[in-house]
């Protein structure tokens, strides 16, 4: 559910029609409805109530504004972060560094070493020698880093390959057979307190199965550690649960995740961590566009909007779906294909997609825009920097202002010897 719906005929955000803030603010922009964001952060904290100790850190890199992390940490959320740029915003957002996880497989030394000093909760190591290094660094300032291993089990989430992390081909993590022996030596650092495992096998994932075999195989990792003397009191299962992004889709639902999970994890004794990113943000959020003109094309007319691939670049990655809705709809219908102004043919949304029948100068949007959306857009092509927005009931404010091409080239600088 998402509190985007039509009234008297035009889409709003929540009480706030999307035409006043195309008005105001320009297309393209991004859109975010605070209800929506704060309704999925309870369902999903709901459906894992369940299971008697868990921590909750939101995969930031599907949605990292400011704005957004605010209303999660209010949620109760912690933050699952992948660099320094990631740490500062949770802390800027009001996260405490103990619910803050550091994942992701190229920490460098000056990462690792402002989140120790930062008092960062849990750093997940995705190899030994990431794990060697983070000890060297805390001996020298003295600190002890609270750590977890994460294990690459050779699972296929059945995503697409560009979003899988689990399979033994991917660049995540230990392997599964060599995953106790790296824990034991890290174990006898001083300056490391490993304290459990870490897994997580792709994003938009779309059948349950492939994370229930994953858990399994890390359960029975667990045992054989703790069988060994070693201290396993966490286990990270990561996020990765996917959003419906075409109209009428059924998926897995947070319940029957958590259902899943509870099963799985039933005799565990330790505290289940979860980083859910997707799940969260995906439906809060739509890309507000306007229609540049529409040409004729070989089958199917190309309707061209003013947002292109370096504001969303989901569907010119990953051939990825996001519905389309115009905000005002006559009722009418049309087949035509949807695309950007980029001087790319990727610049592409849709092909022969049956939509609202559109003209140049309407409204629309791209639906389940709110996960990596603005957090992926670029400046390709000299293009403005997307801004985003965030409605709350009746009010709205702009929560990323529109970056200009001219700020963005005062940035840049002419040496002297090309004068």
């Amino acid at each position: 559910m998402d509190h985007f719906s039509y009234q008297n005929g035009v889409l709003h955000a929540e009480q706030v029609p999307l035409s006043a803030i195309a008005e105001a603010v320009g297309t393209p922009v991004y859109v975010y409805s605070r209800a929506t964001l704060e309704r999925h952060a309870q369902v999903f904290r709901e459906a894992l109530s369940v299971l008697p100790k868990v921590h909750l850190a939101y995969a930031m890199k599907a949605n990292p504004n400011l704005a957004v992390l605010k209303v999660l940490a209010a949620e109760g959320y912690g933050a699952d972060i992948v660099s320094g740029g990631e740490l500062e915003r949770a802390l800027a957002a009001g996260m405490p560094p103990a619910d803050v996880v550091f994942s992701g497989v190229g920490k460098d030394a000056a990462e690792m070493a402002r989140a120790l000093e930062a008092g960062l909760g849990q750093f997940n190591l995705e190899s030994e020698e990431e794990g060697v290094e983070l000890a060297a660094i805390a001996a020298v300032k003295g600190k002890r880093a609270v750590c977890t291993l994460r294990v690459n089990p050779d699972v296929d989430a059945g995503t697409h390959a560009k979003i899988s992390t689990g399979k033994a081909e991917n660049k995540f993590g230990v392997a599964y057979d060599r995953a106790a022996g790296i824990y034991a030596r890290l174990s006898s650092l001083e300056n490391l307190e490993m304290r459990g495992l870490a897994v997580h096998i792709g994003s938009q994932i779309t059948d349950l199965e492939p994370s229930r075999q994953a858990f399994v195989k890390m359960g029975g990792l667990m045992r054989d550690l703790r069988g060994q003397g070693f201290t396993v009191t966490h286990m990270d299962l990561g996020g990765g649960l996917g959003v419906p992004y075409r109209a009428g889709e059924v998926l897995p639902d947070p319940a029957a995740y958590g259902a899943m999970v509870a099963d799985v994890t039933r005799d565990w004794d330790a505290t289940i961590m979860f980083e859910p990113g997707r799940v969260i943000a995906g439906n809060t959020g739509v890309l507000l566009t306007r229609v540049i003109r529409v040409k004729p094309g070989a089958s199917s007319p190309f309707v061209i909007v003013d947002a292109a691939m370096n504001d969303l670049a989901r569907p010119a990655m990953y051939d990825a779906w996001h519905d389309f809705a115009a905000v005002e709809p006559s009722g009418d219908r049309m087949t035509a294909n949807i695309a950007g102004p980029i001087c790319e043919s990727s610049d592409t949304f849709a092909m022969g997609r049956d939509i609202d029948a559109v003209a140049a100068g309407d409204l629309a949007v791209f639906r389940t825009a709110g996960a990596y959306g603005a957090t992926m857009a670029n400046t390709y092509n000299s293009r403005p920097l997307v801004p985003e927005v965030m409605v709350d009931g009746t009010r709205w404010a702009i929560v990323a202002n529109r970056i200009e091409p001219a700020t963005i080239l005062a940035a840049e600088t002419v040496p002297d010897w090309l004068d």
